[in-house]
C-alpha cells in the first residue's frame, strides 16, 4: 500500500512539475523574454508552487495548526488557479496558431493579457462562490410514506469536507444555517472530515449547539476511509449524531439505511447489507450511501429515496462536464431511477480546491409531500 501511494504521489507531483513548466514556456513565448534577474524569480516561484500541494497534503494528513492551514488553503488555491490558467495557455495558443494557418498574425502580449486575466477572474469568482452556502428546497413524494412524515422536512449535509480549509468556523456557519431551517432530521451521506489530522473535538462542538427533534445519522464516504474511520465515528457520536454502519434503523415508522463507503464499493457486498437489513417494500425507506452509482440494486432491493453526495457536481469547470459524463443525469439534484427516487447533493464544502464555479454549495431541504 505504502508503494502505491508513493507511486501515486509521485506521478501526481511530476504531472504537476510538467503543467507548469508548459505554463512558464507559454508565458514566456507570449509576453515575452524577462531581464534576467525576473527570470530566475518566476523559475523559482513557479517551482516552489508546483510542490506546494502535494507537500501541504503530505503533511496534513499529520498535523493540524494554523501555519499549516494557511500553507494549505493558499496551496489548494493555487492549484485551482493553474486549472484556469492551463485553459487560458490552451486558448493562447489556438487564437494565435489558427489564424496563422491563414497567413494572419495576432500579437502575442494582448492574447497573455487577456485569456490568463480571465483565467485569474474566474478562478477568484470561484473562491468567492465557493463560499457562499446556498439553501435548495425540494418535495419529495414517497409511496407508503408514514402519515406522520407528511409535512416534515429533512435537511441533507453533505460532502463538508471539514480540515484545513473548512474548519471549526465553517461548520458554525453550517450549524446557525440549520437552526434557522429548523428541520425534523438530519442526513449527512458522507465525507464530513476532509481525511486529514485534526483537532476533533473543537471541530465538530459547533455541532451540539444542534438538536433536530428525529435526530441526526452519517454514513461514511471515501474521505472518512483515508485513514482508519474510528476516530472520526467517535468524535460525532459524541455530540450526538447517530453514525449508520451498514444497519437499518425505524425512525416513526420510515425505514433508514446507512450503507457505509467501503461495502457500498462492491456490488455484492452492497446487495449483501441491503439484503440483511430485510427492508419492508410496502413501506417506505431512505438509503443513505456516499456514491450514487449503485442505483439498480438499490431499486431492486425495493429502496424509496436514496440520498448521496460525492459528485460535488465536479467543484469547477472543465471538472463540471467530466462529472456529468461519469454519472449522467444523477451527477446532481433529484432524478428518478424507475421507482427509486434519487438526490445527490453537490455538497456544501469543497475537496482540495476551495472552488464552485458550475456549481453551488448547497445544503438541501426536503419536505415530504
Amino acid at each position: 500500500m505504502r508503494a502505491r501511494i508513493s507511486i501515486f504521489v509521485a506521478v501526481v507531483q511530476s504531472i504537476l512539475l510538467l503543467v507548469h513548466l508548459a505554463l512558464y514556456e507559454t508565458w514566456i513565448f507570449f509576453w515575452g523574454p524577462l531581464n534576467p534577474s525576473r527570470t530566475v524569480e518566476l523559475r523559482i516561484a513557479l517551482a516552489f508552487l508546483s510542490i506546494s500541494f502535494v507537500a501541504a497534503t503530505i503533511l496534513a494528513r499529520m498535523y493540524f495548526n494554523w501555519p499549516l492551514r494557511v500553507f494549505y488553503a493558499i496551496s489548494a488555491a493555487w492549484l485551482g488557479l493553474v486549472s484556469f490558467f492551463v485553459l487560458a495557455a490552451c486558448s493562447c495558443w489556438i487564437v494565435y496558431v489558427v489564424p496563422r494557418l491563414f497567413g494572419v498574425r495576432l500579437e502575442r502580449r494582448p492574447l497573455a493579457i487577456f485569456f490568463f486575466g480571465v483565467g485569474l477572474l474566474l478562478g477568484l469568482y470561484a473562491i468567492v462562490n465557493a463560499a457562499r452556502t446556498r439553501v435548495k428546497k425540494v418535495s419529495v413524494k414517497l409511496s407508503n410514506l408514514p402519515q406522520s412524515w407528511r409535512g416534515r422536512t429533512a435537511a441533507i449535509m453533505s460532502d463538508l469536507h471539514l480540515g484545513h480549509v473548512n474548519n471549526r468556523g465553517f461548520l458554525r456557519r453550517i450549524v446557525a444555517v440549520l437552526a434557522r431551517l429548523r428541520p425534523d432530521i438530519v442526513f449527512i451521506p458522507g465525507d464530513l472530515f476532509d481525511g486529514t489530522a485534526l483537532d476533533l473535538d473543537r471541530l465538530v462542538e459547533p455541532w451540539s449547539k444542534l438538536s433536530p427533534p428525529l435526530g441526526a445519522y452519517f454514513v461514511t464516504g471515501n474521505h472518512e476511509e483515508f485513514s482508519s474511520p474510528t476516530e472520526y465515528l467517535d468524535a460525532v457520536r459524541r455530540f450526538g449524531v447517530r453514525v449508520l454502519i451498514n444497519e437499518k434503523v425505524l425512525v416513526d415508522g420510515l425505514q433508514i439505511v446507512g450503507v457505509d463507503y467501503r461495502d457500498s464499493t462492491s456490488p455484492e457486498r452492497f446487495r449483501s447489507v441491503l439484503r440483511r437489513s430485510a427492508l419492508e417494500r410496502d413501506a417506505a425507506s431512505i438509503l443513505l450511501v456516499h456514491i450514487p452509482d449503485r442505483l439498480p440494486i438499490a431499486a431492486e432491493e425495493g429502496v424509496s429515496l436514496q440520498l448521496s453526495g460525492h459528485t460535488h457536481r465536479g467543484q469547477y469547470f472543465p471538472f463540471t462536464l467530466i462529472v456529468s459524463r461519469i454519472y449522467g443525469k444523477f451527477a446532481y439534484g433529484l432524478n428518478y431511477f424507475g421507482n427509486l427516487a434519487v438526490y445527490t447533493s453537490c455538497g456544501a464544502g469543497t475537496c482540495g480546491p476551495p472552488m464552485r464555479l458550475g456549481s453551488n454549495p448547497e445544503i438541501v431541504l426536503i419536505h415530504f409531500e
